[in-house]
């Protein structure tokens, strides 16, 4: 088949690329000049280790022109459905894409949203933008939603091996979109009743994550408090067989999917009379975090005699999780803000983010100040443990992931999250 990809980002590079490795003719779509130049030149845009390993010159036609979608029997919608600041979800790109697909689309082909949105977007947002340009469901087109599923950076599970969900907008554009995926997937295909029923998957899925998440923030501001450490708890919590699913304490929830999903259905429910207490609660819980990182530091300026303003304090990490250059509502940012609303003097480094970061290189940085802050699990960071950190003073370790007694041993005050 030929295939169109709209959006080449995390979601839609990796099913672009594969796509053409099952032997499919695909053509990806962006605004970006400078990503469809790497793209054609067979280099990855983005810091992503399936692109890098899998993406060859000339395998994916890179290009701004939707009217290179005109003879695709199938065009994919992977484009940004970001939350406002008043956490309304921003559906333009889903529409504008729509609105460019529907004046090119060739006669009979599948559309397919991958992008994730509230329950009821594909019927309710390109469905009518289809039939306004003159489309006939079925006769001209078909329609439906898959969710993406991908977690950069995951070495086991990939765009290949997930299992996928589908639902379209009638029966056979959910038969033709479930055997769609199936030509490209080493994996499970599962069809539902509807396209309504797979937008709403996403949303639990990840809705699930941040209540559990929100759980263990609160439950490590709790522990911090009665001398517990989180982590020894989650350890022992895991030995049991059923019943529990490890979730971890941090500094934030960043990311364009948990921080970001919940508020899709929490507006969206309001259109129906529900208010969605425990999903508001678990936001506001997680989104405390960041300020609470800045509290804990504090904390243990106080117990040596000191204040954050003025403390030099580096901020290790932009990027919302480790190994990625993803930087889409990263809690450091807002750990950053807080701390320069304080008074300290505030340098960060990530060196995947090198364009953001005040230092190049992370000896620079230690160097530099007094306090740290590790915002992101980069594996790098581990390094860290290693280093004379003569000057450094205290150590937040907004992600549990440094060995706490290697610090302790240096004479470093070390603080993580509930430990």
């Amino acid at each position: 088949m030929e295939l169109s990809v709209i959006g080449l980002g995390y979601v839609g590079l990796p099913l672009a690329i594969l796509a053409a490795k099952k032997g499919h003719k695909v053509v990806g779509i962006d605004l970006s000049k400078e990503k469809v130049d790497l793209i054609n030149q067979g280099k990855s845009p983005l810091a992503d280790e399936y692109i890098h390993s899998n993406l060859k010159k000339g395998m994916i036609l890179a290009t701004s022109d939707y009217s290179a979608i005109k003879t695709s029997d199938v065009v994919v919608i992977c484009v940004p459905t970001p939350v406002k600041e008043n956490h309304q979800t921003d559906m333009s790109y889903v529409e504008k894409s729509s609105k460019s697909i529907s004046t090119n689309l060739k006669k009979g082909a599948l559309v397919v949203l991958e992008s994730t949105v509230y329950p009821g977007t594909t019927e309710e947002v390109i469905l009518p933008i289809m039939l306004s340009a003159g489309l006939k469901l079925t006769e001209d087109f078909l329609l439906s939603h898959c969710p993406e599923r991908i977690d950069p950076g995951n070495k086991k599970w990939n765009v290949e091996n997930i299992p996928r969900v589908v639902g379209g907008i009638n029966e056979l554009s959910t038969k033709k979109t479930k055997a769609f995926y199936e030509s490209i997937l080493d994996a499970n295909v599962v069809a539902v009743k509807s396209a309504k029923e797979a937008e709403a998957t996403k949303i639990m899925e990840n809705t699930f994550r941040d209540i559990n998440i929100a759980f263990m923030n609160e439950m490590a501001k709790s522990f911090d408090k009665a001398g517990i450490d989180i982590m020894e708890v989650i350890k022992g919590a895991s030995t049991k067989p059923f019943s529990f699913l490890p979730h971890y304490p941090g500094c934030g929830v960043g990311g364009h999917c948990i921080a970001v999903d919940p508020y899709y259905l929490i507006n969206k429910a309001k259109d129906y009379n529900f208010d969605h207490e425990f999903l508001r609660l678990a936001r506001k819980i997680n989104e405390s975090m960041p300020e609470y990182t800045v509290m804990l530091l504090e904390q243990e300026l106080k117990k040596i005699g000191k204040e954050i303003k003025g403390a030099k304090v580096g901020v290790l990490g932009l990027a919302y999780k480790g190994n990625i250059d993803d930087v889409r509502e990263s809690p450091s940012f807002e750990i950053i803000d807080i701390l320069k609303e304080k008074g300290a003097n505030v340098s960060v480094y990530d060196p995947l983010v090198i364009s953001k970061s005040t230092f190049k290189t992370l000896n620079e940085l230690i160097n530099s100040v007094n306090y740290l802050i590790i915002a992101t699990n980069h594996t790098t960071f581990k390094v860290i443990e290693d280093l004379d950190l003569k000057n450094i003073k205290i150590i937040i370790d907004g992600r549990n992931f440094l060995e706490r007694n290697n610090f302790l041993q240096k004479g470093v005050i070390y603080k993580g999250i509930g430990r």
